[in-house]
């Protein structure tokens, strides 16, 4: 399917650092990429109640790495699925009494708004779960011909003994792993599975529901089994990151690594992600901001009441994307402000040094604009800091302002080309954070 246009992104003197990211598998911080081509597979929206600001903030995150990787000198592939048949949509569909394929159609139409909106670089494949019904099918015969399925009252389910390494990404026990399971989709207790983990491949056709032919009978293909085939297909047997919120680490990404290892065995000892990157859950009244619960703030209600999309994303990168935080008024009042006190700061150094009260100028010296620029790249290449970053900015915007409030010679010293200096943070804090200032 198609995916969004993409921003246009100002190009910056020099390459940033290497990436290191946090890697849930091992536990650790590790270079995100292997070699020159930066590879990358998010998991994306099952398109219904689309897109809420928990949303926002995951693909604000891998929006960073992206663009951290450009300025580091990566090429990078990024693929995103949408899964555009499952349980929760047709459930939505048959509430609103809706044609699914309407809603599906509807949702990620506001999806691409919104992402266009937030300035998130579109991933190279945007790719729906009907769209690769086919390939979903190809993968799963390869786990037929490893003797990882079975078959339970017609749906078809994927045997974890098949893979020795199973629970190797989330490293949770087994009691942690049952209780997950129940609340994220799985099935524990239904009776006929060889092992109340096993994850369904293949579910058979139900009256009412839509379904398609494959050498496994009429049907639709589970939810882990659809990642697993469409990141090895378009990034490879094995590929950078595999990101997504902390709520998919056990099962969704512990299923699709295992399916992954058993289907493409015989293609070397190194499949699927070399990183598991997660990002935290944003809260509304303290709880997690999920569609079961209801309490969600839309990205395109925000936008429809007039706020400006960098200030929401802004009151998103005040946090970093590891952390649980909650959505509050004042959450997004700070950022207004932040992103007003950038914007007045950028006019007031393009304007130049001028006399203290001239209108428009600093009236004082402009700080140089370079260890702004080294600060973001810094910030960016530890585990994307962006709270890190914005402070770096922050303190360029408050000495520019301070400059022009208190008169000449009170910021210090002076970048050679003020009109320059503030170019250069425009275009930093556009490439790197993606705030159109």
């Amino acid at each position: 399917m198609d995916s969004w246009p993409a921003a246009s992104v100002p190009g910056l003197p020099g390459r940033g650092p290497e990436l290191l990211i946090w890697d849930t598998a091992s536990g650790g911080l590790a270079p995100a990429a292997q070699g020159q081509l930066a590879t990358l597979y998010a998991c994306g929206i099952t398109p219904y109640d689309a897109t809420h600001i928990g949303h926002a903030a995951t693909y604000v995150a891998w929006d960073l790495l992206v663009r951290t990787w450009r300025d580091a000198g990566c090429t990078t592939r990024y693929a995103q699925n949408v899964t555009d048949v499952d349980d929760p949509l047709l459930e939505r569909a048959v509430r609103d009494s809706r044609d699914w394929r309407e809603l599906a159609a509807a949702e990620i139409d506001r999806f691409r708004a919104d992402m266009t909106a937030l300035r998130v670089l579109p991933p190279d494949y945007l790719i729906g779960a009907v769209e690769a019904l086919g390939l979903i099918e190809e993968f799963s015969g390869l786990l037929a011909d490893h003797g990882a399925l079975y078959d339970t009252d017609g749906d078809v389910y994927f045997s974890r003994a098949a893979d020795p390494r199973f629970g190797s990404v989330s490293g949770l026990d087994h009691r942690a792993m049952m209780t997950l399971s129940a609340e994220r989709g799985g099935d524990p207790d239904r009776p006929g599975k060889k092992d109340p983990l096993d994850p369904v491949v293949w579910r058979a056709e139900r009256p009412g529901e839509p379904s398609w032919e494959s050498r496994f009978g009429p049907g639709r293909p589970g939810w882990h089994v659809e990642c697993a085939a469409i990141a090895t297909y378009y990034l490879g047997v094995a590929f950078d990151v595999q990101a997504g919120g902390t709520d998919l680490i056990f099962p969704h990404h512990e299923m699709s690594a295992s399916h992954a290892r058993v289907a493409l065995a015989d293609q070397g000892p190194d499949i699927f992600a070399c990183r598991y990157v997660h990002s935290g859950m944003v809260r509304l009244g303290g709880q997690k901001m999920s569609k079961s619960l209801g309490n969600l703030v839309f990205v395109s209600g925000l936008r429809a009441a007039g706020v400006d999309p960098m200030a929401i994303r802004l009151a998103i990168l005040a946090h970093h994307y590891r952390q649980d935080w909650d959505w509050t008024g004042d959450v997004l009042a700070v950022a207004v402000q932040r992103l007003g006190r950038w914007r007045a700061a950028l006019a007031s150094a393009a304007a130049g040094p001028g006399g203290a009260g001239e209108p428009g100028g600093t009236g004082g010296a402009v700080p140089p604009a370079g260890p702004v620029l080294n600060a973001i790249r810094e910030r960016l290449a530890a585990d994307l800091d962006a709270p890190g970053a914005i402070a770096a900015v922050d303190a360029w915007a408050d000495a520019v302002l301070s400059a022009g409030a208190t008169g000449p010679g009170h910021a210090g010293p002076a970048d050679i080309d003020p009109a320059g200096s503030a170019g250069l943070v425009r275009n930093a804090i556009d490439a790197l954070l993606g705030i159109a200032a």
